[in-house]
């Protein structure tokens, strides 16, 4: 596993050119930033009663350079997911595809209870799937909605590697390349490892990597 610390735009420039096979990410979105303001929920804002520390948001505004170079990056017949809110979604969908990715469906992540919302509680995310060029999915019989359980306690935003594994076995192979240019808690970046992927993930926060090194080294002594 190979990690980095910088801003998640300049770490991509570094990168080759279709030197990636998989990408998935769960960038800090804007959206976040808004509904942490309006204090509906003590996990998303630094408080004495809030575990978790907060991160800086990824500007909307950035998105269309951002899916640029993931687009560059990125192998032929390969596949692109990224995490978000409906609110997101509305908004990356457009600009991936002038990036030139195929926007093939959101996916929905069903958290399996009742997580952070202000109306109607949120239960689920979305997990938009672009393509660049053709590549068939391995098991056609998976459906669109993935059930599994949130992680309580965790990283801010953490998602559990089951969910990440789904999509690896769908859409990776064993020794190729998996990115994720926003690691958070580590969870893609676990999953691809455990399920042989070459790993590398880019933070430019310090409490994620703190996470993430403590993370490993749980796992080593499992």
């Amino acid at each position: 596993m190979e990690l980095f610390k910088q801003d998640a735009l300049e770490w991509l420039k570094s990168l080759n050119d279709e030197s990636v096979d998989l990408i998935i990410t769960d960038p800090p979105y804007e959206s976040l930033e808004k509904h942490r303001k309006k204090g509906t929920t003590t996990r998303l804002k630094q408080s004495k009663k809030s575990s978790n520390l907060w991160f800086s948001v990824f500007p909307n505004e950035r998105f269309p350079e951002l899916l640029t170079e993931l687009y560059r990056v990125l192998k032929k017949n390969r596949h692109f997911y990224l995490m978000c809110d409906q609110e997101t979604m509305f908004i990356v969908k457009p600009m991936a595809e002038a990036a030139g990715f195929k926007f093939w469906k959101p996916i929905v992540w069903d958290k399996m209870c009742m997580g952070m919302g202000y109306h109607y509680r949120a239960r689920y995310e979305f997990v938009l799937f672009f393509e660049k060029g053709k590549r068939k999915l391995k098991d056609l019989g998976m459906p669109d909605v993935l059930a599994h359980k949130r992680v309580h306690r965790g990283y801010p935003t953490e998602k559990p590697v089951s969910l990440f594994k789904d999509l690896i076995h769908q859409s990776g192979n064993e020794g190729e390349t998996l990115i994720d240019p926003f690691f958070g808690s580590g969870s893609a970046l676990v999953a691809g490892q455990e399920l042989g992927l070459s790993v590398k993930g880019n933070d430019v926060s310090d409490d994620a990597h703190e996470h993430l090194e403590k993370r490993l080294l749980e796992l080593c002594h499992v």
